[in-house]
């Protein structure tokens, strides 16, 4: 009796710190989402250029390689920040440029298609809290893959190959989705710092693939 006394006890306190994680990391999460979206907006106004987008993506980049050096530090979560915001920021130039070649509504259709393949697969893990972990090697070779036909495209820009590029990605990072939040669940990941950057690169990259595909199919042309 003692001993199964021990057992539920820690079996408490694990399922304690699994939601606790969970519920830090979907706070962090629509923080940043926001905080993003606002310096999205900012750049917009700005006008800024694709010189500009491929500046503040390095910068990114390099706050990304700090959060994870900094993820168990004080640092953390003004690094998150830094690097949601100039994630956000870059994207500005992007949705300028959508804006200008799409049909009305692109964005929000993008944003409104993003927010329900993530609250869908998110929920569906957290709801029947299957493990996805076995998908953890397909992903990551398909995003090599996806990496590697992207750059061999920058040189050749055939349209379709672009668009069978991006709808790979939708694939690959709603995979990730489910990937990431299994191992929030199964007590993989404990530390909702980079929980919350994980998932939010999943969200980030689902969406700029979205407004590709749904640019190039919708509308009335």
């Amino acid at each position: 009796m003692e001993q199964r006394s021990v057992y539920s006890a820690s079996g408490t306190r694990s399922a304690i710190e699994i939601n606790k994680v969970l519920k830090n990391t979907y706070l962090l999460l629509s923080m940043t989402l926001v905080f993003s979206a606002v310096c999205a907006w900012i750049t917009m106004g700005m006008n800024l250029g694709g010189f500009a987008r491929i500046g503040l993506m390095l910068a990114a980049f390099a706050s990304l390689f700090a959060v994870s050096k900094y993820a168990n530090s004080t640092a953390a979560l003004p690094l998150t920040f830094l690097f949601t915001g100039l994630m956000g920021a870059a994207l500005g130039p992007l949705i300028n440029y959508y804006l200008n070649v799409g049909y009305p509504g692109l964005i929000m259709e993008a944003f409104g298609t993003t927010a329900i393949i993530f609250v869908a697969l998110s929920g569906y893990v957290i709801t029947t809290k299957k493990d996805f972990s076995f998908l953890g090697g397909f992903l990551i070779v398909g995003l090599v893959f996806a990496i590697i036909a992207s750059i061999a495209n920058m040189f050749f820009a055939v349209p379709a190959v672009h668009l069978a590029i991006n709808a790979v990605i939708v694939f690959i990072f709603s995979g990730f989705i489910l990937y990431d939040t299994s191992r929030i669940v199964k007590g993989g990941e404990t530390n909702y710092v980079m929980a919350t950057v994980a998932l939010y690169l999943n969200i980030y990259n689902l969406f700029t693939s979205l407004l590709a595909l749904l640019n190039a199919f919708g509308g009335d042309d």
